[in-house]
């Protein structure tokens, strides 16, 4: 039998090589422990300079910085608002009764137009009784003023009796004055003359008093009755008013608003029925935080923007109360200024400017004001931030005023500052 064929090994390939000497004979794990004890060595190094320049290291990426510039600061503030109407009026029902509606929501109506009538008998019923009564006293007032006459007329014709009294006694003393003096009547007789002057003197001088006490008595009692009178005129011309009222009229041209009631509804006195609209006069209400609340006030100017023009307009009103972190305040559109086509509760966004101060130092607003009260700002000097004593002034939405403590062109960590704690010094990585 035929062997089989041999496999070729590949010992006849391999050659014995010579033992290395010098650094080739160091083991592989000592080359690797060098590497690392190099590595630690150069950290070493790094963290030293970090020492050496801060106290702690920061990555500029975690930190915002802005440069300190001059320019003009306007103190301003945005807020999104809604229009509102200035004045919409709701109607309420003058009586209780029945309610007869004459428009529906959203009609459009002229001033003095019938909006609703109220059917209210008893309010009908008392202008009636009052009316009677109006009456009656101003006949009372009328019978006074003739009774007043009369008492005037009769006191009259008193004092004109006692005036020919008087004058007749006087003719009669002065006839016998002479009928004595020619010696035809006697002493007593005489006598007897100048007593009946006396008495119709007396009697003269009381109808005179008499005249005038008798006037301002009727006088006192004829205007009792009309002072009476013109009373109930005024009790009448109420209830009038009252019943006048009960006809719901539009007080100015507008718009129709919510209607409260339903036809034919039976409301109480003071029941609100509707409101109407005034379409020409719009103002919007804005909410602003508490800390600008300070600086506003009535008359600051604003502006409106809507369709992407600017209206000027001004503030109205200011909420003299604080809710949830916030003050209300009403912006009304200057004469002429009012957009077209507005709508109540449309959003609107509004800017008021608080103050403008003209070339100033400033540099962008940052939680750094909030962090120490604007008294200190790190400053970055190369590669590390230095704690410095500022003053802040006044500050707007996105800047604020740098009264002392930096110069045009430094730049300041704005936002990140509170990691810092307070080191005086901190290196910033990463720039």
């Amino acid at each position: 039998m035929q062997s089989p064929p041999r496999i070729r090994d590949t010992s006849g390939q391999d050659q014995v090589l010579a033992r290395p000497t010098g650094l080739r004979r160091l083991p592989k794990a000592w080359l690797l422990g060098g590497a690392g004890a190099l590595a630690v060595l150069l950290a070493a190094l790094w963290v030293a300079g970090g020492w050496a320049s801060g106290a702690s290291s920061f990555d500029a990426s975690r930190l915002r910085i802005a440069q300190v510039t001059r320019g003009d600061l306007v103190r301003d503030l945005s807020a999104e608002g809604r229009v509102i109407t200035a004045n919409s009026p709701t109607l309420y029902a003058i009586a209780g009764g029945t309610v007869s509606l004459k428009v529906v929501a959203g009609d459009v109506v002229e001033a003095g137009q019938e909006l609703a009538v109220i059917d209210s008998p008893e309010l009908r019923s008392r202008l009636v009784q009052e009316e009677s009564t109006l009456a009656s006293l101003e006949g009372e007032a009328d019978r006074a003023v003739l009774d007043a006459q009369l008492t005037r007329s009769e006191a009259q014709k008193l004092l004109d009796q006692a005036q020919i009294d008087y004058t007749a006694a006087q003719r009669d003393v002065e006839r016998y004055e002479r009928a004595y003096a020619g010696g035809a009547v006697s002493k007593n007789e005489y006598d007897r003359a100048l007593d009946g002057l006396k008495k119709a003197e007396l009697g003269l001088a009381a109808a005179r008093k008499d005249f005038a006490l008798q006037g301002q008595g009727a006088g006192i009692d004829a205007r009792n009755k009309q002072l009476m009178a013109e009373r109930q005129r005024a009790v009448v011309a109420e209830l009038r008013r009252q019943v006048d009222a009960l006809t719901l009229r539009a007080p100015f041209d507008g718009q129709v608003g919510q209607v409260q009631v339903a036809q034919g509804t039976n409301v109480a006195i003071n029941a609100p029925i509707l409101s109407v609209i005034d379409l020409s006069v719009f103002e919007v209400e804005i909410r602003v935080p508490e800390s600008f609340a300070r600086d506003l006030s009535i008359g600051v100017p604003a502006q409106i923007a809507s369709s992407g023009n600017r209206y000027s307009a001004t503030v109205s009103a200011v909420s003299p109360e604080v809710v949830n972190g916030e003050v209300t305040a009403r912006l009304r559109f200057d004469q002429g200024q009012q957009p077209p086509n507005l709508r109540q509760n449309q959003r609107l966004s509004a800017r008021i400017v608080l103050d403008t101060r003209e070339d100033v130092l400033m540099v962008e607003r940052g939680p750094f004001l909030e962090q120490d009260g604007g008294r200190f700002a790190w400053v970055v000097e190369g590669s590390s931030a230095v704690r410095r004593p500022i003053q802040a002034g006044a500050s707007s939405l996105n800047a604020v005023e740098i009264v002392s403590g930096l110069e045009e062109g430094e730049r300041i960590v704005v936002s990140g500052t509170d990691q810092f704690a307070n080191a005086d010094r901190v290196r910033i990585s990463g720039q």
